[in-house]
């Protein structure tokens, strides 16, 4: 099979969907690697590392699609991107679909088979591909909170850890997943006072014996959320519902309670968001205010720091790519009950429930593609 790694194009993402080493072992497969010049360069991979572990380094995009028959990317495809895919294609990546609807209609439009990786999903649950990601967004999440609180920008100029004699910041964790451990442990470690919120009693009992002593455990309720939000600093939004839509667990009309300069960040942005307030930001423009609230809501937060997130990615996704080109997607997903969750559009059909119910589209069993 003929794998291409095209050159990553939404604002400032520096990732890339595969490292130097990865060609290598899929050359050793049997495969050909195409990879668009400076794909890499974000990440500190050169052209020239690609093409000693046997990439065909192309300057054309346009020919790189055309030529592979997967499409290997870190971000779903944009708009310019729509026209590049087609029927039969495999693209490996990032979707979100339940965020866009009209990324959702592009991809049944080109007739391309769409994997996404943050639908892979192991027996107990996890979701190996998200995971990486998630604990970078997480630990960016208190980091990139811990900033937007001082008062240059906007933030009620608090500092997270406080000093002797005043208190340190109020965090507040919405998710004890693996963003929200991921976000109270940097939070914590900075000498803030958190709390996470979450509606399993065993994981909080979990999180309740293994975390700082400055870190409490809530039961997650409107009320108790409401019932913080007047001593909060910042807010971290760290939800998610596999492939569907995130709740959204802060309305408008509870940002009244909030002071002047609290922080929100939402990293469930890249399913929709869970502030009823939230609209996707990129790196450049990170950050807006409304009802003198900052909203952080950057819908690729790893891309910041590309060289840990290329890596963690990669690390994950290696193993899959290969399965995938080895097999073929059918006998791939066939063979693997967990890349069988991967596959949320195939040949026009949404055959993963959770993205045609956001958008009460038709829904079709994966075994009717198959």
């Amino acid at each position: 099979m003929i794998i291409g790694v095209p050159k990553e194009i939404k604002t400032l993402e520096n990732r890339v969907s595969l490292q130097p080493g990865g060609v290598h072992q899929l050359i050793n497969n049997g495969h050909q690697v195409l990879v668009e010049k400076g794909a890499g360069l974000g990440s500190g991979f050169t052209d020239e590392m690609y093409e000693s572990n046997g990439a065909t380094i192309i300057d054309d995009v346009e020919e790189l699609w055309k030529q592979a028959g997967m499409i290997m990317k870190v971000k779903e495809p944009i708009k310019e991107e729509y026209p590049r895919m087609r029927e039969g294609q495999i693209i490996f990546t990032y979707f979100h679909f339940a965020a866009s609807r009209e990324l959702t209609e592009a991809v049944q439009e080109s007739k391309c088979i769409a994997i996404a990786y943050e639908t892979v999903e192991k027996k107990d649950g996890s979701l190996p591909l998200l995971v990486p990601m998630s604990e970078v967004a997480g630990r960016m999440a208190a980091q990139e909170g811990a900033k937007y609180l001082e008062k240059t920008f906007g933030g009620r100029g608090v500092l997270m850890g406080g000093i002797p004699g005043v208190p340190p910041a109020n965090v507040l964790v919405l998710g004890g997943g693996i963003v929200g451990v991921n976000a109270a442990k940097i939070a914590a470690g900075m000498g803030a006072s958190t709390t996470i919120l979450d509606i399993n009693i065993p994981k909080l009992r979990y999180l309740d014996d293994v975390m700082p002593k400055n870190v409490r455990t809530l039961f997650s309720t409107e009320g108790n959320i409401r019932n913080l939000l007047p001593t909060t600093d910042l807010i971290i939004g760290a939800v998610l519902i596999p492939g569907a839509k995130a709740p959204s667990l802060i309305s408008k009309d509870m940002l009244s309670l909030m002071r002047p300069g609290t922080v929100m960040v939402d990293v469930a942005i890249d399913q929709g968001g869970c502030f009823e307030t939230s609209k996707a930001t990129t790196h450049d423009e990170p950050i807006y205010m409304v009802d003198d609230v900052v909203h952080y809501c950057v819908a690729n937060m790893p891309g910041a720091v590309p060289y840990t997130s290329t890596l963690g990615l990669t690390n994950v996704t290696l193993p899959y790519a290969v399965q995938i080109a080895n097999k073929g997607w059918e006998k791939a997903i066939n063979d693997d009950p967990e890349l069988r969750m991967g596959l949320n559009i195939a040949d026009g059909k949404i055959v993963y429930k959770y993205v045609a119910d956001a958008f009460d589209m038709e829904y079709t069993p994966i075994d009717d593609v198959m």
